[in-house]
This record gives structure tokens, sequence and C-alpha cells, in this order.
């Protein structure tokens, strides 16, 4: 007597052939391009809220700004903390960063640059703030990710670098 092979039960799919096809959808439903756009914008939400409370109005800044910088801000360094230096300056280049860097970023350009700002200002506010690691460590992270992988195909530096001829910049072609 033979068995009918087209009527036997199919055997079950394994957990990695399960867990591979689960992957495959999640890329799929989740392009690199469409990640590193909400990177972007993930991280300049916090910058430019902070930023535009800063100013009175065109590159005036605000007296609350000054006085954060003069009396509030600490740097938490070993034998500090200390005041910040040149305390009107740095709200001032504060405001800016915050302001300019995250418009870049949502541009897509200039994104590696801009992180790259961001993340400068991220280890001055951890070292202002350094109970509030936790947000730093996420912002850090996603910085760097741009600056590693760029802003993606959904970028303004991907459409100049296609149209002069660019090495790619911003288009994610690094592998993640």
């Amino acid at each position: 007597m033979t068995t009918d092979q087209s009527m036997a039960p199919s055997p079950a799919p394994s957990l990695p052939a399960l867990a591979d096809r689960a992957v495959r959808l999640l890329q799929a439903a989740t392009p690199l391009s469409f990640v590193q756009l909400v990177t972007r914008v993930a991280l300049a939400v916090p910058f430019w809220r902070s930023g535009i409370l800063k100013w009175d109005g065109f590159l005036k800044l605000s007296d609350t700004a000054v006085t954060l910088f003069s009396d509030e801000f600490m740097l938490h360094l070993p034998g500090g903390p200390y005041h910040f230096p040149m305390p009107t300056v740095m709200a001032f280049l504060s405001g800016c960063g915050e302001v300019a860097l995250p418009v870049l970023l949502v541009l897509g350009l200039g994104t590696r640059f801009a992180a790259l700002g961001l993340l400068v200002m991220t280890c001055i506010v951890e070292l202002t703030v350094p109970d509030g690691w936790p947000i730093h460590l996420t912002w850090a992270a996603m910085a760097l990710t741009l600056i590693a992988y760029g802003g993606g195909r959904l970028s303004l530096d991907h459409v100049l670098g296609g149209l002069f001829g660019g090495a790619h910049q911003g288009s994610g072609s690094r592998g993640m």
C-alpha cells in the first residue's frame, strides 16, 4: 500500500524559518530610508523645541536663556560644578545650533554634519544635566546612527548627490 504524498500534511515551519519570515516582513514594512527619516525627525524635535524657547525675535536672545546660562546651568566636571564660560555667547551658540541643526536634519541636508553638531550638544547637555543620561543616551544613539549611515534616500543629501554626481552622501550606502 502506498501513501499519496500530495495528501500528506506538510510539516510545520521551524522556529528559525518563522523568525526569518518575520524579519523579512518587518524589513519590507520599514525600509531603511524611512527609518532614517524618522530618526532625523525624532532627533530634531527635542532640540528644536528647546531652541525656539531661547529667542525673542530674529537673533535676539530671550532674557531667560541668558539667565539660565549665567545662573542656573552648571558644567558638572571633576572638581566642579562650574559656571558656563561666556554665558551670553554660550546661550547664543546653543540657540543657533538648536534651531539650525534640526532644520538641516529634517531636510536631510548636511545630515552627518548636523547629527555631529547635535551629538556634541548632547555631550554638553549631559555635562549640564547628568541625571538626564537615559534621554541623552537615546539622542546620542540617534545622532551616531545618522553620522554612520547618513540621511537616506528621503533626504536632500541623496537628491543633491544624484544631481551633482556625489558619492551618495546620505544615501545609506553602508550596510546596516
